[in-house]
């Protein structure tokens, strides 16, 4: 089940790094035809930065996807590092999702908590291995009286 389900995280996550950079794609568009600055901002330099943004942000999506399709298809818990690019992947997920609802609305919302819950089911799933000694003792404790 671990393996399925890493696999779909790590699809989910490839969708929606196609979706931010199809939407900052949009957006740079939109600010570019509009030919209006923001606080005496250059449009261009925000079309730009918007389109630097979104393939940045897609970047880190699809890194993120790897991973988990790594873990998925070799069925072994990530290294340290890969964890933690997950881990930091589902906070800004959480951080994302709370946003959502006063800007979106609440089926944006139910989708970053379902993505969220995918990262979190892949991370707890795929545990940290413990050594063979750092598990419980075979030996009983004795109890002082």
């Amino acid at each position: 089940m671990r393996r399925a389900v890493a696999i779909v995280t790590a699809l989910v996550l490839f969708g929606e790094a196609v979706g931010v950079v199809l939407i900052n794609a949009v957006l740079a568009t939109v600010v570019e035809n509009q030919n209006m600055s923001l606080a005496g901002m250059d449009p261009a330099a925000m079309s730009t930065g918007t389109r630097v943004m979104g393939g940045v942000f897609g970047l880190l999506l699809v890194l993120c996807g790897l991973i988990a399709l790594l873990a998925g298809v070799r069925d072994r818990s990530p290294g340290r590092f890969r964890r933690i690019v997950l881990i930091g992947c589902a906070v800004a997920h959480g951080v994302l999702g709370a946003v959502t609802v006063g800007l979106v609305g609440w089926g944006a919302f139910a989708f970053m908590m379902l993505v969220l819950a995918l990262l979190v089911f892949t991370l707890l799933a795929y545990g940290p291995e413990t050594p063979a000694g750092d598990g419980p003792s075979e030996e009983p404790v004795l109890a002082a009286a």
